[in-house]
This record gives structure tokens, C-alpha cells and sequence, in this order.
């Protein structure tokens, strides 16, 4: 039975995502509210929405089954919770949140609600972790013992322009977010395809020297200076991940701005910004091909005026032939896609899981995996590199597992 779902934040990402609710057969109805209501009014006439909401308190005492949260990435952890208490179903865009106690308290609420979260990371439909999920179900890899997750976006490169946009005359301080508290990108490609999860951290933070006031602890709302930040993971499984998470690179950002490797006794994976390799002790296997993924839209469609140009790529990059999308909804698939292909997995996949009530793959437990060691990493910057154990928030119920959709396995 289909459900209704309102929208929280009308921004430059949660466009795209309306429309592909919208026309998902699992939803009824699409509402929009945004602190700037010209913005809801504007995303309800161009994609031919239910109507707006005056706040996100009405969308709560409103009878909406579900809650999309699209606001600043610092604010998702108290709206989630509060809609999960309000008895609505919750997607929300990464990260989960920042700290330890708001991460424990959404998986508290879904505990004791027993309601749908999913956290919408891409990288989990990365054709790369896609490739490398195969991979290892097959045990191609042997035993994994190290894998590498780069998330690197330069700020000139649309992101001042994105700040500009959401934080208004206060850009600047909001700018200055750090890197490792938006760590999903990285960590959820690949925890997205080695099921083990971070125990224990060490990381090394890059002081920014722009000097434009982004990135300075004097303007900063999160007394934050580093631009740059490496860390290197413990992992229950054993072995070690090191994660990148850059804002001042000399790197395309549009051409690969979340790249992956993982290496096995068997066999190792590798990405470079143009090329993908298989590799095994017999030779070297160039598998580009099946992981590129192709434009579903032009970049210069109309419907992308209010996105910095530097940014579009990752708006509508499509499916890659890695992705099996035989699953997705006719109503779907001829729609504009994004993020490696991965937009139209992450809407249908939360509709499914609320439809028939079982857990969405990166439901509140997997988000915490995802997320979580990036705010302990950030602290172990802070400290100087020293070493500090992250809590694991643990697993849902055996009984209520759900094992990754037929989209992400051929």
C-alpha cells in the first residue's frame, strides 16, 4: 500500500530526490517545508508535488507516514529522532549525526519505535563497492586484511558556492564543517562491501592556510581549522582502513570524487581517478568498464540552474553496468539518476523497506558503523594523533536483518 512522505529542506539535493518519490509507485503523496517557504513553493510547482508545509512542526502533526530530512548535515541527528517519536518513518541524508550521544539516541528511537530509518549513503551503491561486494561473496579475495576510502572534494569546486547557498550572510562559519564529521562518503564504501566495522582510531589533521576565513577556528561554528584529514582504523575483522576525507586537493573532483581499494591474500582491488583494476598473483584485469557509470541527464538541463556547475556531474551520473537494475520500478528508470547511479536504489530500497516493514540496508545500526568512526577520528585529530577506541552501537535483532537487496548482488 502506498505512503505518504514529507519533505524536510528544499535545497540543491533534495530536488532530485522529490522527484524520484514522487513517481515511485510506493508513494502517495510528496510534501515540502523548508525555513525558506519560496523554495518549498518553488520545488512543489517544478515537480508537481502534493503542497508545502508552514514548519517541520505541522509536517509532524500532519498525517505524512514518512519523513525525508534534507536540512544542514549538522542537524539531522535531533530531526530524525523527533520524527521517529512523532511515529514517522525516517530517510535521511548523511551523515546520521555528529556525535556519539545524537547516533545512540536515533537507534534508540528505532528500537523502541520499531519504525524505518535509513540513512541515504551513496557510496553503499558505489559501482566499485558493488563490484568489490561481489567479489568477496565469492571469496575472490581471500581473506581482506586493508582497504582505502578517498572521499576528495576540493572547495573550489563548487562547494563555496553550495555553502553560499544554504548558509546565507553566515556562509563561512558553516563552511568550515569538518572532514571527518561527513566521513560516510569513504567509510560507506568500504564497510559497504567488508561487513566488519572501526574499533579503534588514529588520525592526522592538515591546519588550512587559505586564510579567507573558511576553515579558521576564529570564525568557525565548530572550532574546527583542519581542511584535511587521514585517519587509520582498527577493524573487528582484523587488519586496517584508512580513510582520506579532503577539502583542499589538487584532483577533479567531478571525475572520481569517492574512490575505493581493497586488498585480499587473493586478489585486490584498485581505483585510480580514469581506471579500475582487478588484480590476482596471475596478471592484472582492467574492469572500467563494467564500473563507469554514464550521464542519465545533460548537465546543462534547466532543472540544474541553481547548482554550481562544478557540482552537476555528480547530479547525474547513471547507472554502471555493474548494477543490476532489473528491480527498479519502469517508473524509475527513464528519471534522471545521480552519485554513481546510486539515487534510484536509495529511494526504492527505503520505500521497500517500508512497504513490507523490514530493515533497509544501511539501516540505524550500519549508519552508525558508517559514521560514528568519523567523530571519534575527528577527536583524534584534535588530540594530536592519539589513538582512541570507537564504541560500536552494536546490531539489530537476527530475526529482523534484512541482507542486501537483489539490485546490489547480480
Amino acid at each position: 500500500m502506498a505512503f505518504s512522505l514529507g519533505i524536510v529542506g528544499a535545497g540543491q539535493f533534495s530536488g532530485q530526490f522529490a522527484t524520484l518519490f514522487h513517481h515511485h509507485p510506493g508513494v502517495s503523496e510528496v510534501y515540502v517545508t523548508d525555513t525558506i517557504p519560496e523554495r518549498a513553493d518553488e520545488l512543489v510547482a517544478a515537480a508537481g508535488l502534493a503542497g508545502t508545509m508552514a514548519s517541520f512542526d505541522e509536517m509532524l502533526a500532519s498525517p505524512v507516514d514518512a519523513i525525508a530530512i534534507f536540512t544542514q548535515r549538522w542537524t539531522h541527528g535531533p530531526l530524525v529522532v523527533r520524527a521517529l517519536r512523532a511515529g514517522k518513518h525516517v530517510y535521511s541524508a548523511v551523515p546520521m549525526a555528529i556525535t556519539v550521544d545524537e547516533i545512540a539516541a536515533i537507534i534508540e528511537a528505532v528500537r523502541e519505535t520499531g519504525l524505518t530509518y535509513m540513512m541515504g549513503e551513496t557510496s553503499f551503491y558505489n559501482p566499485a563497492t558493488v563490484f568489490a561486494r561481489e567479489k568477496l561473496a565469492a571469496g575472490a579475495f581471500g581473506r581482506l586484511f586493508y582497504a582505502e576510502g578517498d572521499y576528495v572534494h576540493d572547495m573550489d569546486l563548487g562547494f563555496y558556492d553550495a555553502y553560499r547557498y544554504s548558509g546565507g550572510e553566515n556562509w563561512k562559519a558553516t563552511a568550515s564543517y569538518p572532514p571527518m564529521l561527513y566521513p560516510t562518503h569513504s567509510i560507506g564504501g568500504v564497510l559497504g562491501a567488508w561487513p566488519t566495522f572501526a574499533t579503534a582510531v588514529s588520525a592526522v589533521g592538515v591546519v588550512d592556510d587559505r586564510g579567507d576565513g573558511v576553515f579558521d577556528r576564529e570564525v568557525s561554528q565548530f572550532d574546527n581549522d583542519f581542511s584535511n584529514v587521514t585517519a587509520l582504523f582498527e577493524l573487528a575483522a582484523g587488519g586496517s582502513m584508512r580513510i582520506n576525507e579532503f577539502r583542499r586537493v589538487g584532483f577533479p573532483s567531478h571525475r572520481r570524487e569517492s574512490r575505493f581499494r581493497w586488498f585480499g591474500t587473493d586478489g585486490t582491488f584498485e581505483q585510480v581517478t580514469t581506471a579500475s583494476y582487478w588484480q590476482t598473483r596471475e596478471g592484472v584485469e582492467d574492469v572500467s568498464e563494467l564500473i563507469d557509470t554514464h550521464p542519465s541527464l545533460d548537465a546543462d538541463d534547466p532543472s540544474l540552474a541553481h547548482v554550481a556547475p562544478a557540482l552537476r556531474d555528480a547530479f547525474v551520473s547513471g547507472y554502471a553496468p555493474i548494477h543490476d537494475r532489473s528491480r527498479i520500478p519502469e517508473e524509475l528508470r527513464g528519471l534522471h539518476n545521480g552519485h554513481e547511479g546510486s539515487h534510484h536504489f536509495l529511494v526504492d530500497d527505503f520505500v521497500r523497506a517500508v512497504e513490507h516493514g523490514t530493515l533497509p540496508p544501511v539501516n540505524a545500526w550500519t549508519a552508525a558503523r558508517f559514521t560514528l568512526p568519523g567523530v571519534i577520528a575527528h577527536e583524534s585529530a584534535r588530540r594530536g594523533g592519539e589513538r582512541l577506541v570507537i564504541p560500536d552501537m552494536g546490531e539489530p535483532e537476527a530475526s529482523a536483518r534484512l541482507t542486501p537487496t537483489a539490485a546490489l548482488s547480480r
